[in-house]
């Protein structure tokens, strides 16, 4: 883990259609300094990263009404290929893990999940963003 990305914050997009999910998990974020922006469902979740193109890493539910967590992600991972996506699930199933990994996902992890452990795979997300983002600068700087 860089320690250089540490020092900076990080910013999340929590998507999770139980908004009492969402609640805790963004109080928990904020009190370690993350930058948290929240949707109840894909679309809303797309709205939030065409708003906004600092969000470095996407906690993303499996399964939501509508646009469900494999289809948010395949659009997702079309318009801001750059965005890191961590499944979340409280039905975990070897076929949405494999999907979900086909599909461009960090990881996959089933929803109760020990935060310290989630807290490092956002953290390694964001920081193999922050990677891609600077070979980018890098490439366009040639």
């Amino acid at each position: 883990m860089s320690t250089s990305r540490l020092s900076e914050q990080i910013t999340i997009l929590i998507v999770d259609d139980e908004t009492a999910i969402t609640e805790l998990m963004a109080a928990r974020f904020l009190t370690r300094n993350f930058n948290v922006f929240k949707a109840n469902n894909g679309n809303d979740a797309l709205d939030v990263l065409n708003k906004n193109n600092m969000i470095d890493v996407v906690i993303l539910d499996v399964k939501m009404p509508g646009l469900d967590g494999l289809e948010t992600l395949k659009l997702i991972k079309e318009q801001h290929p750059l965005v890191e996506v961590i499944m979340l699930t409280g039905f975990p199933t070897v076929k949405d893990a494999i999907d979900s990994m086909k599909l461009g996902a960090y990881d996959y992890l089933k929803k109760v999940v020990d935060f310290e452990q989630l807290l490092t795979m956002i953290k390694l997300a964001s920081d193999k963003k922050l990677k891609h983002d600077k070979k980018i600068i890098e490439a366009k700087n040639l």
